[in-house]
């Protein structure tokens, strides 16, 4: 996953320093028009991060989910090191890229299974230990010459007839790579000294009593088998994680049950639609139903809605609640046919809320900085969460018991 819009737009933000939470009753700057939110169920997570000038947003969005884990579990607060687990990923990536010849892209993003892939195999480390910017004098991250750097130098590696080696057998770009990031992003610690006590990064993450074998992967398009596992077919899938592929109603039964059992749900979606609200509405998303046909449905809004043109509606939409539509599970699969649906960008779901017309939404953690009227909080509609889904990952004790029966989960 990589954001591509809005990046640079929110370069300048700052890490928020304490936890976001968002307020009883979240309100757009201008009193009287807007959106009105008012907060079902909140769930506690750890500070806004800035993901800034890189495209990190598997990362950032990821540790955010298991930061948010051990809050649920009754353990301390926690901030991982992101810049760790991206130096490993980056390395990974590389030699896929180069052992495919190339047929595996490397790039900024990556995905969930990312994370859980890296915790496993190489640990965590506090951020403190390994800041986001501290290699150029800043504390935020900016992989733009970094990646005007690495991507020529893997495809140049890709192109080469023969990978040169040291006297050991080990390729020697492995040796540069790992220099270069450790230029720019710092070198990882191998032993580091946290609230008094010894660790290594392996050590650090199994004393958080984190087990990746206890998260799932979830999503829901028809080109498989329902019930089944099967790769997710994006570019920044690139280690082939599997995810269980459920109805789009079921994978919405398991985040409505995930939220209100009180666990938080990694998100990933695609935030290119018109309805990813931009400008004095920023920080809402939300899915108008601009071609409602249903003349019979009753009350204010909805007659009201029903009387505008569908440009009109389009209009109204931008600025304010409107009615929702609920898409099909075959206008999903169409969307992700066309390239309509990508792999855009990670978040955290940790709550629900409801507008002042009673559409439904999920409280969402992003990785801007304080973007937004709701200072990097985002209100998605239920109805754009179930069009543009990717995939989740959750505990898999958030699983309804029926759900988790069907897939032979434990």
């Amino acid at each position: 996953m990589k954001f591509r819009h809005f990046i640079a737009a929110t370069a300048v933000m700052l890490s928020v320093a304490t936890v976001a939470q968002a307020q009883p009753q979240a309100e757009a700057k201008e009193e009287g028009e807007g959106f009105k939110f008012e907060t079902i169920k909140e769930l506690p997570v750890t500070s806004v991060k800035n993901q800034n000038q890189a495209g990190t947003c598997w990362c950032y969005s990821s540790l955010a989910f298991f930061e948010a884990e051990l809050l649920r579990m009754g353990k301390p607060e926690y901030d991982f090191s992101e810049m760790y687990i991206v130096y490993k990923t980056y390395l990974d990536r590389a030699e896929a890229a180069i052992r495919t010849h190339g047929d595996v892209s490397f790039s900024q993003g990556g995905s969930f299974g990312d994370v859980l892939y890296a915790i496993k195999h190489y640990g965590l480390v506090p951020d403190c230990e390994m800041p986001a910017g501290a290699m150029h004098g800043d504390s935020l991250s900016n992989f733009n010459e970094l990646s005007a750097i690495t991507d020529p130098f893997v495809a140049g590696v890709v192109k080469s007839n023969k990978i040169q080696m040291d006297q050991e057998g080990n390729p020697l770009w492995k040796k540069a790579l790992a220099g270069i990031y450790d230029a720019y992003l710092g070198v990882p610690p191998t032993e580091f000294t946290y609230n008094g006590k010894k660790y290594t990064p392996m050590s650090f993450a199994e004393s958080t009593g984190l087990n990746m074998n206890d998260y799932v992967n979830l999503t829901s398009f028809t080109h498989h088998p329902f019930y089944e596992e099967f790769v997710i077919e994006v570019q920044d899938n690139w280690r082939w994680g599997r995810a269980w592929n459920l109805p789009i109603d079921e994978l919405m039964e398991v985040m409505d049950n995930a939220i209100d059992k009180g666990y938080p749900i990694a998100w990933g979606s695609d935030v290119s639609e018109r309805g990813w609200l931009r400008g004095k509405m920023s920080g809402v998303a939300v899915l108008p139903d601009i071609e409602a046909k249903s003349a019979d449905l009753q009350g204010s809004d909805m007659a009201h809605w029903m009387g505008l043109s569908a440009a009109d509606r389009a209009k109204e939409a931008q600025n304010g609640p409107t009615p929702q539509k609920w898409v099909t599970q075959k206008e999903r699969q169409i969307a992700y046919d066309n390239y309509e649906t990508q792999d855009d960008h990670g978040m955290l779901i940790y709550g629900t809320a409801k507008d002042q017309i009673g559409n439904d939404y999920y409280i969402v953690k992003n990785s801007w900085g304080q973007a937004g009227n709701y200072k990097g909080v985002w209100y998605v509609s239920k109805a754009f969460v179930r069009y543009k889904t990717l995939n989740i990952v959750v505990h898999k004790d958030a699983l309804p018991k029926d759900i988790a029966k069907k897939l032979g989960i434990k």
